[in-house]
């Protein structure tokens, strides 16, 4: 399933994308008012016989799933730890970090840069929702509490993140980062280790690298993350992002209102955003 939530003429609501359009939850097999509650009912709903097809242009796409706990791995990847002069051996733990509700658009919509802002950088990432609730979860089960994926654009000022030696500000400007463009159940993408991620500003590809590439595999961030707090079905995880980030380039390339930014993972979609003033 690909699970869509959108807003249409004003109105919130979620559906399942299909090939010709959204089908609205209304004419679906299923009473769950929100994505969330569709993920812990475990339900897979159809769409009814007579169901009607929204066209993608009439609505505008939402985070995919109404976020609450939004769980992050910073430099995930070696290439990531290699470009920012980090040890690159495996570190004992994983880098965490957490990030608002608010700070997050869909799929087309614009991500801002605030004024307050002078270096401002992308970071592509695969971002995990949770499927059913995971405390203290063994490597060995941490996989069966994954619903489904998405795209994830960790929006990041550098300055910001930078004032302190924790990143909280640089991480959570509102509206500065993204997910989509839709949740895609984990059935669908049985090896998501073997799926590429891409990120590319005004076409330029900047980052590529393989999922399995991750320094700590999904697994072992479930596992991890869910011992120190526990994760409800609809939380998400964003895995962590590779080398190629606009802080490390030479010179130094930052995003400018205009550019745009696109994070492609084979399976899971395509996630685009333009660059907007906030």
């Amino acid at each position: 399933m690909r699970i869509a939530r959108f807003t249409r003429a004003g109105v919130e609501s979620w559906g399942l994308l299909t090939s010709r359009g959204i089908v609205d939850h209304d004419e679906l097999t299923t009473d769950a008012p929100t994505v969330r509650a569709l993920i812990a009912s475990g339900e897979r709903p159809e769409p009814v016989a007579s169901a009607t097809v929204i066209p993608l242009a009439d609505v505008d796409l939402l985070p995919p799933v109404e976020l609450d706990k939004v769980v992050c791995a910073g430099v995930n990847f070696h290439t990531h730890r290699a470009e920012a002069r980090l040890d690159t051996d495996r570190p004992p733990y994983p880098t965490i970090f957490t990030r608002f509700p608010d700070a997050h658009v869909g799929h087309e919509s614009d991500i801002l840069k605030s004024d307050a802002i002078e270096r401002f950088d992308y970071e592509g990432e695969l971002a995990l929702v949770i499927g059913r609730r995971a405390s203290h979860v063994s490597l060995e089960d941490a996989l069966d509490h994954v619903y489904g994926y998405a795209c994830f654009n960790d929006g990041s000022a550098r300055d910001w993140q930078k004032h302190a030696m924790q990143w909280a500000p640089g991480k959570n400007f509102e509206r500065s980062g993204s997910m989509g463009p839709t949740l895609v159940t984990a059935d669908e993408i049985p090896a998501i280790g073997d799926s590429w991620l891409e990120t590319r500003v005004n076409g330029e590809v900047r980052q590529r690298a393989r999922i399995e590439d991750m320094i700590f595999s999904i697994a072992e961030l479930i596992a991890y993350i869910s011992t120190f707090t526990p994760l409800e079905p609809g939380d998400v995880i964003a895995a962590g992002t590779p080398g190629g980030v606009g802080l490390f380039m030479d010179p130094p390339t930052f995003l400018a209102v205009g550019d745009v930014v696109e994070v492609e993972i084979d399976g899971v979609g395509l996630l685009r955003n333009r660059i907007g003033r906030g």
